[in-house]
């Protein structure tokens, strides 16, 4: 009997549209059915704010400095990342669209084209990533909270380090992780929906440290810094190849972003709020952040005689030896408790949301999307990423090429969503297990998909293998480039060509747009105030429905 108390409390209860409990299967529960009207909350301010708020963090302010330390101007790396985040942006409005129109998050929308039991793969994959990810953010925010003590505390830098050569973090640090991380785990209990004042404040208050950061390391670099002039150190070929290498990866970067868009946009008020803050504020911010960030890192040459990318190790080398003086320990405090800010919300918008929609996914019956945030910040503790960054390059290598496993996946939404399904999508059956049901396909696994995600994977693997340490020619090198519109591309194509052969059930005949205004689900307790609700009817195997 103890054991059934225990397990009741553990499983999920859902209510229905009158507020009385339904039964919760292992495809559905209320945190991962559509966003209900009441929880439509983000604007399209919101949405402007947000996507200034996502990049507004310590990483993406030394993040196209790659480019300059391989041989590209400051400029030129600074034009290839943001083209790329403008392709990543148009990307992001077309994958997240399904999300925007009927509020579903990736790994309900993922049933449509890999099916519901196909779908816990890429469910599985992303939510791996993500927490690995958000250890990697948790692990960075303890070392800005670290810098904001040392700036108040001159102790902490003298307390003896017990982590040892393979760890990133010192014993300090370490400290410093644990307080971040119970900061983290304590913003997880706000509901996404009530998140937009807390967006407004990270973009006033990282903005601030940034330009305040930009303003006094430029004014102690005597105003110019020479580095902002470096000519490109490559030339012919090589360059342009560096340029396409550099254009991509500022796409490849944002493949999470692209992933997540669902998941961000089910919260939206009206389904085209989110497209303007994703094709316009996400490169314009991108854009804002990475010249602040090298504007800094160029005048560290003048300051200190050698070029550091890493603004928290610039901010502490302010206040090494004769420079521990009152003002710089002021300064150097107020700046880095606002990327302490900044970083906790990166953590949240790019790891723990999506997270905790992926493993609500797997398990729904146990986990809701809260849940699954508060899993997500345990096992992103467990995993030890403070020795993830210090030894093993090849284990984040491989977290970085993770592209061409999730363009592929992107290839295949968006090709099922806008040509194969014409904008309409059949929402309770995405959440049924049934064998007649229309997404069940193939025992629950939809073989067109999976043939597309592995024809797509194909051509770039042995590049990605290059990248976990295994020779490969130069063309290889270079074909891997440009690694994700190629898988992109594929997958659709692929997947189009399946479903021509092999149509699916559902699949639309016609060049008519089948999508509706708008998407009220059938246990949205406010739907009864709709005094019309749109039907479209749709053809599925000669019978209307």
């Amino acid at each position: 009997m103890a054991w059934e108390s225990i397990h009741e409390r553990l499983l999920v209860k859902s209510v229905d549209q009158d507020g009385a409990l339904r039964p919760v299967g292992v495809l559905d529960n209320d945190s991962i059915r559509p966003t209900p009207s009441r929880q439509r909350t983000w604007t399209r301010l919101t949405y402007v704010f947000f996507w200034f708020s996502a990049t507004a963090n310590v990483s993406n302010l030394y993040a196209s400095s790659t480019g300059v330390a391989m041989g590209l101007t400051m400029w030129e790396a600074i034009a290839c990342s943001f083209a790329g985040q403008f392709l990543a942006g148009c990307l992001m409005a077309l994958n997240g669209r399904a999300g925007a129109m009927y509020r579903i998050p990736f790994p309900v929308l993922c049933r449509s084209s890999f099916g519901p039991w196909g779908a816990f793969w890429p469910t599985f994959n992303r939510a791996a990533m993500s927490i690995v990810w958000n250890g990697v953010n948790v692990t960075q925010g303890a070392q800005c909270l670290y810098v904001f003590l040392h700036a108040i505390f001159p102790s902490i830098a003298r307390i003896p380090d017990r982590m040892g050569s393979k760890s990133s973090l010192t014993t300090a640090q370490m400290i410093c992780f644990l307080v971040y991380w119970l900061i983290n785990c304590a913003f997880l209990v706000v509901p996404v929906p009530k998140m937009k004042k807390l967006i407004y404040i990270k973009v006033v208050v990282y903005y601030g440290g940034a330009f305040a950061m930009l303003g006094w390391v430029v004014s102690l670099a005597g105003g110019n810094p020479p580095g902002l002039r470096a000519p490109s150190e490559v030339q012919g070929e090589a360059k342009s190849w560096l340029i396409c290498r550099f254009l991509f990866l500022g796409l490849a970067s944002c493949g999470t972003f692209i992933s997540n868009a669902a998941d961000l946009q089910r919260y939206t008020r009206k389904p085209g709020d989110a497209i303007l803050g994703q094709i316009i504020s996400f490169p314009l911010s991108g854009l804002l952040v990475a010249v602040i960030g090298n504007i800094i890192a160029a005048c560290s040459r003048s300051i200190f005689g050698e070029l550091i990318w890493n603004p928290l190790v610039f901010l502490d080398k302010l206040m090494e030896g004769e420079r521990y003086t009152p003002g710089n320990r002021a300064a150097c405090a107020f700046i880095s408790l606002a990327f302490v800010y900044s970083t906790v919300f990166s953590a949240i918008f790019e790891n723990s949301i999506p997270a905790g929609n992926d493993i609500a996914a797997l398990l729904p019956r146990y986990i809701t999307v809260k849940r699954g945030f508060f899993i997500c910040a345990v096992l992103s503790y467990a995993i030890c990423p403070w020795y993830l960054l210090a030894t093993a390059s090849v284990f984040i290598t491989f977290l970085s090429s993770y592209q061409i496993f999730l363009s592929a996946i992107a290839g295949i939404l968006i090709c099922d969503y806008y040509l194969i399904r014409r904008g309409w999508l059949n929402i309770p059956a995405l959440y049924t297990s049934r064998s007649d049901g229309m997404y069940h396909f193939f025992h629950g696994f939809n073989l067109r998909g999976f043939g597309a995600y592995i024809v797509a994977v194909a051509p770039n693997f042995y590049g990605f293998l290059h990248q976990m340490g295994v020779k490969a020619p130069l063309g290889i090198q270079r074909f891997y480039f440009v690694a994700y519109p190629v898988g992109l591309l594929i997958a659709l194509g692929v997947y189009y060509l399946g479903c021509f052969i092999w149509p699916p059930t559902g699949m639309e005949k016609t060049r008519e747009w089948k999508e509706p205004k708008d998407y009220w689900d059938e246990f949205d307790p406010d739907r009864g105030d709709v005094e019309t609700v749109e039907v479209v009817p749709v053809v599925v195997e000669g019978q209307k429905v």
